[in-house]
C-alpha cells in the first residue's frame, strides 16, 4: 500500500470517528459552534461577521439534520 493510500485510509477512519462524536454530543458541539463564532467575530473586530455566522449556523443546521434523519446513536 502506497503512502497515500494509507494517508486516506487514516483521515477517512479519523472523519468517521469525528462524525460520531459530533453526532452524540451534538448540544456541546452546537454551544462550542456559537462560542467560537463569537470569538471569530471578536478577533476580527465584526468585519467578517455575517460569513462567520453564516458558517456557524450551517454548521448547527447540518447537525440538527443529522439527529433529525436519525444518524444520532444516542
Amino acid at each position: 500500500m502506497s503512502f497515500m493510500n494509507t494517508l486516506k485510509d487514516k483521515l477517512g477512519m479519523s472523519k468517521g470517528k469525528a462524525e460520531g462524536l459530533a453526532r452524540e454530543h451534538g448540544d456541546t458541539t452546537g454551544q462550542g459552534t456559537s462560542r467560537g463564532s463569537q470569538t471569530l467575530d471578536s478577533k476580527t473586530g465584526g468585519k467578517y461577521g455575517d460569513r462567520i455566522d453564516s458558517g456557524a449556523d450551517k454548521a448547527k443546521d447540518t447537525l440538527h439534520d443529522d439527529r433529525d434523519k436519525g444518524n444520532n446513536p444516542t
